[in-house]
């Protein structure tokens, strides 16, 4: 099996979403994947909008915070958010597609920084989420190596 850092992020990626129950019944898909790095979508379903008739942002910090769970534990590390600050720029509304990128910002020994920027379909920014990450013991695909460091 290859321990290519590209090859890991995936295939850490591809384990995670198996039993990522919660991403799945939203909706939520990969759209890419590779080391400290990720890219999500969801399509706001008329299910998430609330009462002021806009996507609910616990549905939009949802995405954000799954895509920086995505980037974390791309190193094939057992990564989880520890604290994170979202900032809602736009409203959303169902049947939006939104996208969610995140990057890894800062890594020091256990602790990582990812920032993730939610656009819409039409490019716009709809909310900037920052997270810190604390890496756990462990591996998300026991057979591949961890690809860095702690």
């Amino acid at each position: 099996m290859s321990h290519d850092p590209e090859h890991v992020a995936r295939a850490a990626a591809k384990r995670m979403y198996a039993t990522d129950h919660a991403a799945r019944s939203l909706g939520i898909h990969v759209i890419d994947v590779g080391p400290g790095r990720s890219v999500l979508g969801m399509t706001v379903r008329s299910t998430m909008v609330n009462g002021h008739d806009i996507g609910h942002g616990g549905m939009t910090f949802t995405l954000a915070d799954t895509a920086m769970a995505y980037a974390c534990n791309s190193y094939n590390q057992i990564s989880v958010a520890h604290t994170t600050q979202i900032t809602f720029l736009a409203p959303t509304y169902a049947g939006d597609v939104l996208r969610a990128t995140a990057s890894e910002t800062a890594v020091r020994g256990r602790t990582g920084i990812y920032d993730v920027r939610v656009q819409n379909q039409k490019g716009e920014t709809v909310a900037v989420f920052r997270g810190q990450t604390q890496n756990l013991k462990g591996k998300l695909v026991e057979d591949l190596p961890i690809t860095r460091e702690i």
